[in-house]
């Protein structure tokens, strides 16, 4: 068995984004020739956050406006947490959206289904954030 790591930088200039990543992960199979295997995409940071879905702006919106029914930024002395920093919010944020995804490699190609892509949802940026790519397989 084979494996491969890389790494993928990211600086949003806004406290929140959502980057599709999708292609870079593939680029990070076809370096790697693995042909047949799994591809773990992990965020590397406690406030951001690597899923699968559609690519689709509606649903992106749907996001924002669901995660900030469910963990509203502001007021940010609602939080314990807040103190040092005002990201409390950013931490649940990235609870319910998950840390990471695993994606199965089938021919060097990820093996999706319909309309799924990978994206990295970033909850507290101005500042430089990773992304861990690892590769194992044939």
């Amino acid at each position: 068995m084979k494996s491969y790591r890389k790494e993928l930088h990211f600086h949003l200039p806004m406290r929140r984004g959502l980057v599709n990543i999708t292609g870079e992960v593939q680029k990070a199979v076809t370096d790697s020739r693995i042909r047949e295997g799994m591809v773990l995409v992990n965020a590397m940071n406690i406030t951001a956050s690597v899923f699968v879905n559609d690519d689709e702006s509606g649903l992106h919106q749907d996001y924002e406006k669901w995660l900030e029914g469910l963990a509203p930024e502001k007021p940010y002395s609602q939080y314990r947490h807040n103190g040092y920093e005002d990201n409390a919010d950013a931490h649940l944020k990235r609870t319910i959206m998950g840390r990471e995804t695993v994606v199965a490699i089938t021919e060097g190609r990820l093996d999706f289904g319909t309309w799924e892509q990978i994206f990295y949802f970033e909850f507290d940026g101005k500042r430089d954030k990773r992304v861990l790519i690892k590769i194992i397989g044939e």
